[in-house]
Order: structure tokens, then C-alpha cells, then sequence
């Protein structure tokens, strides 16, 4: 349905839009940690396949609006070596008055480095397997 909005009307249209939008995102949430949201991670291959065959402006800025939407939630998530880490970090410190030790904090950065190492190799397996099989 392609609908006409004037330009004081386009404004709370795409307010409840981009509202409806972010709301299906966050019901989709619950399928990150199951088996089928770790098959359906995925590195260029996969994010490619997303963009319609036949070009579409709205489809593009949607699809890049949902990928700017996933980078930024995956940054805040507590990981030591995201940004979500070193806030949490931060947050420890003030509730504490204390600094972790530098040996903590390289730790710490190492498992992180580690758990992305590992999404890395997750997303690039699966792309793999989607073109050999």
C-alpha cells in the first residue's frame, strides 16, 4: 500500500513507522540465542542476500536503517572489548571507588577479543556452508 502524506503529516506517520519498526526488531530479539538465530548469522554473503534483487529505495534505507540498528545494539552489549564492556567497566569503578587491576582489564579485553573472534568465525562458517551446500 503506497500511501500520500503532506509535510506536517509526514512527520508522526513516520514516527509510528519507525515505532512499529523498532518494535518488531525487539519481538525478533528472542531468536538471537537460538539455533536458528546462530544459522542465520553471517558475514557479506548474508548481509547481500538481505537487499532485494530489483532496487528499491525504501528497501535500501530500511535494511540500512535495520543494520545500523544491529551494529549499535551489538556495541553496547557488555562484551569487554566493546564499547558495552568498558562501560560496564566504568560502572563497577563507580560503584566500587576502585580501578580493576591492569592484569583484570587485559584479561578481561582478551576474552571479549575472544567471544568476537569467535562470531567471526561463526559468520563466516555459515556463509561458507550456505554457498557449498
Amino acid at each position: 500500500v503506497h500511501n500520500e502524506y503532506g509535510f506536517f503529516e509526514s512527520f508522526p506517520a513516520g514516527i509510528s513507522f519507525g515505532m512499529n519498526v523498532l518494535r518488531g526488531y525487539v519481538s525478533d530479539f528472542q531468536y538471537v540465542f537460538s539455533s536458528e538465530g546462530a544459522q542465520s548469522v553471517g558475514m557479506f554473503a548474508s548481509i547481500g542476500s538481505l537487499f532485494p534483487a530489483e532496487w528499491d529505495w525504501h528497501e535500501f534505507w530500511l535494511m540500512t536503517a535495520f543494520l545500523s540498528i544491529i551494529l549499535a545494539f551489538m556495541n553496547i552489549l557488555p562484551i569487554p572489548a566493546l564499547d558495552g564492556g568498558h562501560a560496564l567497566f566504568l560502572l563497577a569503578e563507580m560503584i566500587t571507588g576502585k580501578q580493576p587491576s591492569d592484569k583484570f582489564m587485559e584479561r578481561a579485553q582478551m576474552i571479549g577479543m575472544l567471544l568476537i573472534l569467535g562470531l567471526f568465525i561463526l559468520a563466516m562458517y555459515n556463509d561458507l556452508m550456505k554457498f557449498v551446500f
